[in-house]
């Protein structure tokens, strides 16, 4: 029995056919369109079983429909802040106290403030990768998610903290990028290829 094929979108356009195994190597998503020889139309990639199977696709997605907007994730952004500078406040505090020796303290406040946005970011891919959200965001019921609205890999939640760099500089461009778009994508999102979503208008 011959392998079966498959016919995929790209671009707008049909292209193969190609074998299961080559299919892994067209980066495949649940909502690629595709159909073998005997199929009448095309259909997305997570309404065939076999495709689920081999793609880990388990289940339908619903596209997600709600982004949160420039407020809000400002406004989380700023919790965020306000709870790391808290944090790294505290910990300086303790320091002060325990060394008691003023040019050490001097010396730890300023290695902490050159510090501080690297702790930031690891705090950010932390509390994203096991919760999707920081704790500014989840106070606003906003979350990260892929693309089809499920849980980002490790891989994007890492590009997209590291590429907020880019975003701030200069004058915090890639942040405005949001309104250009109608997921509201920040430049950093666009290349980890990830959305800030919210359950419903509010």
């Amino acid at each position: 029995m011959s392998e079966k094929l498959y016919y995929l979108v790209v671009g707008g356009k049909p292209t193969g056919p190609f074998s299961l195994s080559q299919l892994k190597e067209q980066g495949l998503k649940p909502d690629s369109f595709l159909k073998t020889a005997d199929m009448p139309d095309y259909k997305e990639a997570q309404e065939m079983e076999e495709i689920r199977a081999l793609f880990a696709f388990s289940k339908n997605y619903t596209a997600p429909q709600y982004f949160a907007g420039f407020d809000l994730r400002l406004l989380a952004t700023a919790i965020d802040w306000f709870i790391v500078f808290g944090i790294f406040s505290l910990f300086e505090l303790i320091m002060a106290l325990i060394v008691a020796d003023e040019n050490t303290t001097q010396q730890n406040i300023l290695s902490g403030i050159f510090l501080l946005p690297f702790l930031k970011i690891f705090y950010h891919i932390y509390m994203e990768r096991h919760q999707q959200a920081t704790i500014g965001k989840k106070l606003l019921n906003i979350k990260v998610t892929n693309l089809f609205g499920q849980k980002p890999t490790l891989k994007q939640i890492s590009i997209r903290n590291v590429s907020k760099i880019i975003s701030t500089l200069p004058f915090f461009l890639g942040y405005f990028y949001v309104f250009l778009n109608k997921k509201q994508q920040a430049l950093h999102d666009k290349f980890a290829e990830t959305l800030v979503i919210k359950d419903r208008l509010i």
